[in-house]
């Protein structure tokens, strides 16, 4: 079967994810505004700016015309910045294909609306939510870019259209699997970023796997807490989504939102930090999305509450570690 797919975003995964589909056999039309990236693309078969060194396939074709990336397409995978995504995709409502199943590969909460990116594609675009799906999951593009063996989960309530997406990019080392919990599978991308800056703080004040290990683990249990509250199955907690995710950003040096954490550690400012990562490091506005949520519904989230501390109320690190450390013990397990 022939597919034609258009890919908004010329970043890291947005590039690595139009090289997945077109390794499993789809026509993919990568778009960003820059034309020079678009040109290396077509002529060199690479993006150096964000995967420096890496091949991409040669029928990945990018294009600044964006009616040109979405005319015909059967899938239209937007991967841009979580907190500009809206504005960037709100004049082209009309251009996409009455036939696409749209996919969002951010990982992010909106401020202020609190809504998940699919909710947000929804309304901009216009679109039921049948005709949306997620992907997530332990997604380190450098590594899906080398083709080292990864799995993933697509997500959406529709299965045709989850089954479209996962037949589109399996691969011998792209593994997706489908599932229907689309609230759970998206909190789990966008609030794992969070979790991930506050380890990369404790790895940057050097401390060891005990403390990373504590903070994942309590930093899972805060994700499926809120997931919860918001209606999510527990099962994609402990599944590629939840767990997964969680390791491989913590423990990721290629990870955006630990780099971040690393280097608030080291006592730099959070626009030094950004600037630093050289990256969207989505956990940092992400934080600020949750802890309102979180509040909105009720939900103790501790540890996104000393990021927030951290990283925009210019708290002392020392002292957020401290007060963490010094909340009320209970059982682990009710």
């Amino acid at each position: 079967m022939s597919r034609t797919a258009a890919v908004l975003g010329t970043g890291a995964w947005g590039t690595t994810f139009a090289a997945v589909l077109a390794d499993g056999g789809t026509d993919v039309s990568l778009w960003g505004r820059d034309a020079e990236v678009a040109a290396q693309i077509n002529t060199a078969h690479r993006n150096e700016g964000f995967l420096p060194g890496i091949d991409l396939p040669a029928s990945v074709k990018a294009t600044t015309d964006i009616r040109e990336a979405l005319a015909n397409a059967d899938i239209v995978a937007v991967a841009l910045p979580a907190q500009h995504m809206r504005g960037i995709v709100a004049n082209y409502a009309g251009l996409v294909p009455d036939q696409a199943i749209v996919v969002s590969l951010m990982k992010g909460i909106e401020l202020n609306t609190h809504l998940r990116m699919s909710e947000v594609l929804a309304q901009a675009w216009d679109l039921p939510p049948e005709r949306i799906a997620v992907v997530s999951g332990p997604n380190l593009a450098r590594e899906i870019a080398l083709k080292q063996p990864t799995a993933t989960v697509v997500g959406g309530i529709d299965e045709a259209a989850t089954e479209l997406i996962a037949e589109a990019t399996a691969s011998g080392y792209f593994r997706p699997y489908t599932n229907p919990d689309v609230v759970g599978v998206e909190l789990c991308g966008a609030y794992k970023n969070v979790i991930a800056v506050s380890v990369g703080i404790a790895d940057g004040l050097g401390f060891g796997n005990n403390t990373t290990a504590t903070v994942m683990t309590r930093g899972l249990a805060e994700i499926t807490r809120l997931g919860l509250a918001l209606g999510a199955n527990p099962e994609t907690f402990s599944g590629l989504a939840g767990m997964g995710d969680l390791i491989a950003t913590c423990a990721s040096p290629l990870s955006r939102n630990h780099s971040l954490g690393s280097h608030i550690a080291k006592g730099v400012t959070l626009d030094e930090a950004i600037a630093q990562t050289g990256g969207t490091a989505e956990g940092v506005k992400t934080s600020l999305s949750i802890q309102q949520l979180a509040a909105d519904v009720g939900v103790d989230v501790p540890i996104c509450d000393a990021v927030v501390a951290m990283l925009h109320e210019g708290q002392p690190l020392d002292g957020v570690l401290a007060a963490l450390l010094s909340r009320p013990r209970k059982a682990e397990i009710v």
